[in-house]
């Protein structure tokens, strides 16, 4: 924690810097004030740049997004990007933003995506700049599309509302990874004071440096995506309802021409959500992943408008959450495991039929992350084709598609247990947009054949083993609590001992990726990469029991995500939910220990959406 003094220098030497009358206000008040409390949450630590770039709070100083650190870490980027491409001036990059805005601090992403393309500008380096607002996935798009250098989105995704970030692309269309992040983080340090002209943002709109690749990235992505479309006919014909919700994002009008790609009749869209709001006025948390709660004017649509299926995006539309109407009446909200294995259900078979040559097969390929179900390995093992898992986020599954393309393979689908979705080769993210559409297109097909997405999520797990999921979190808002826990299981039986068993289960294999081992490999190494600034442990079980805790990178959260893998034929599904429900509790009592650790369970009341402390925040290797 810095010191008054340190405090004092560092607001003085901000004030010297920063041009945005808001920020410096706040900053001269809390200077004129002696206030060292806030002092300390603006100026204590400075935002780490991590592999999936910036995340916090906006507001002023070098713990918060705003101009100035907007402006010192671009200039860091662009210095980074001379190093490594002789071409730059060449082939520059491209700039998209969300709609999130600060009132009281005069931030919001368009605010912020000018300035990052002045910056590079005042270099003599082109930007693709969107004139409106994006998705996320269209800045990878444009990436690989105009064959550029490097991307940049600022969008906090589903964060709360004050939140906003930078999420950067390297120019193979990837978040980035490291060495990567560190040498951006290196170069932002060396090129903190504003270049000349560096709050000018003016200067860009006569610069023939500028371009705005709104117009040509929205013809050609629905183009690309429509190679995924494989039912045209029944499209146009379904009698199939949808509803859309945007929650207050960006998503609204990319996926209604979505679906006028795929020849849908347009989603039904929640009203009250469609337009871009930074208030989020309707939901407390803008994140679809969080289920009913944020899906509730959704719902109540689709019983108006007699729509069986709910697609929600989240604000920067990434990420989709689907619902279905069950026989019931009741609306089951599918989780992400569970649309991971319908899509990858679906994208296979839909490839099968247009791909007759017996040998192909041999060059396809599925991927998801480690904590994600393992549906598709099942899937892969039962059909012929490739699956790898790869470490938690869309930057190792991006990096890994990309390797496997310039292999020749073929990378039909890839997917995260937090809603995200890779069903188009053309963007290497998770993107919500073609997800949505292709749900919609297979929902389409299956009404044909009087088959719900439930049902087929049955069938899929009748043909392929029945995959059991849960997953869920403790609140600890103490660093040294969770490096405890950690280290407690790194020592369980005395020094460098894991445990053996977790109650009555049996443990038959460990894999930490903090520290590199795993008791499978021959040499106990880990093949995954690993990180020592984040918590990851493994333990396989007896039973066939899998369970994964590991820390968030954005939020106080120790994570857990514990699957039972059955064969096919064993479809007693109360029995394993009985069973996992038994090892989940285990899991929690011996190696959670809430109670001794003071560790906040979720509660579908009482959803964490207090982030990390200021000082403490960033995007780190693990990303949200």
């Amino acid at each position: 924690m810095a010191g008054d003094a340190a405090l004092r220098r560092a607001a003085e030497q901000w004030l010297q810097w920063d041009k945005n009358p808001k920020t410096s206000a706040i900053v001269k008040q809390l200077v004129a004030e002696g206030n060292v409390e806030e002092l300390q949450k603006c100026f204590g630590l400075r935002m780490e740049f991590g592999t999936a770039g910036l995340r916090a709070a906006m507001g002023a100083g070098i713990s918060h997004m705003n101009d100035l650190t907007i402006i010192q870490t671009t200039q860091g980027f662009c210095r980074y990007l001379e190093k490594n491409f002789s071409d730059l001036k060449k082939r520059g990059v491209v700039i998209g933003f969300d709609a999130r805005a600060h009132l009281s601090s005069g931030g919001s992403s368009k605010r912020f995506a000018r300035l990052a393309a002045n910056t590079f500008i005042s270099q003599g380096v082109p930007v693709y700049l969107f004139s409106d607002i994006t998705p996320t996935p269209f800045v990878p798009y444009t990436v690989t599309h105009l064959k550029l250098c490097a991307g940049i989105m600022v969008t906090a995704s589903h964060n709360p509302k004050q939140d906003n970030g930078y999420k950067v692309y390297w120019e193979n269309g990837a978040q980035i990874i490291s060495p990567h992040d560190k040498g951006i983080s290196q170069a932002i340090e060396e090129n903190q004071e504003p270049w000349p002209q560096a709050w000018d943002d003016k200067l860009i709109d006569s610069s023939v440096l500028l371009h705005d690749p709104y117009a040509t990235v929205n013809k050609e992505y629905f183009k690309d995506i429509q190679k995924q479309c494989f039912h045209r006919n029944i499209n146009k014909e379904t009698n199939l309802k949808f509803v859309h919700t945007s929650v207050h994002g960006v998503g609204h009008k990319f996926v209604q021409l979505a679906f006028e790609a795929f020849d849908l009749r347009p989603p039904f869209a929640v009203p009250e959500q469609k337009d871009p709001d930074p208030e989020f006025p309707t939901v407390k948390y803008p994140n679809p992943e969080e289920g009913k709660g944020v899906l509730t004017l959704s719902f109540a649509l689709a019983e108006k408008d007699g729509a069986k299926i709910i697609l929600a995006n989240d604000p920067d539309a990434d990420r989709l959450a689907v619902a279905e109407k069950q026989e019931s009446g009741e609306w089951k909200v599918f989780s992400g495991n569970e649309l991971g294995a319908l899509l990858g259900w679906w994208i296979f078979t839909c490839w099968k039929n247009q791909n007759r040559d017996a040998c192909a097969i041999k060059d396809v390929y599925m991927l998801s992350s480690t904590v994600s179900s393992k549906i598709l390995r099942a899937i892969a093992l039962k059909e012929g084709f490739h699956f790898e898992e790869t470490l938690t986020g869309f930057k190792w599954m991006g990096n890994r598609a990309k390797q496997l393309m310039d292999q020749g393979k073929a990378v039909l689908f890839a997917f995260e247990e937090a809603i995200g979705y890779m069903c188009c080769p053309a963007v290497l993210d998770k993107d919500g947009v073609s997800a949505a559409v292709i749900t919609a297109e297979m929902a389409s097909f299956l009404a044909t054949r009087n088959m719900s997405l439930s049902q087929q999520l049955k069938a899929v797990y009748d043909e392929y083993g029945l995959h059991i999921t849960k997953a869920s979190y403790f609140i600890c808002h103490d660093p040294k609590v969770i490096q405890q826990l950690f280290d407690n299981l790194r020592n369980y039986d005395g020094e460098n001992t894991y445990p053996k068993s977790c109650g009555r289960f049996k443990v038959s294999g460990i894999r930490d990726l903090t520290t590199g081992y795993d008791s499978s490999q021959p040499d106990q190494k880990a093949i995954l990469p690993t990180s020592k600034s984040s918590q990851m442990i493994t333990f396989t079980f007896a039973n066939g029991g899998v369970a994964t805790m590991r820390t968030s990178g954005t939020e106080p959260k120790i994570k857990y995500y514990s699957e039972l893998c059955a064969p096919p034929g064993n479809s007693d599904v109360e029995q394993l939910k009985k069973e996992l429900d038994e090892l989940v509790n285990a899991l929690e009592k011996h190696f959670f220990q809430p109670e001794k650790n003071n560790l906040q369970r979720k509660t579908e009341n009482a959803i964490c959406i207090q982030p990390w402390p200021e000082s403490a925040r960033c995007l780190g290797p693990e990303g949200c």
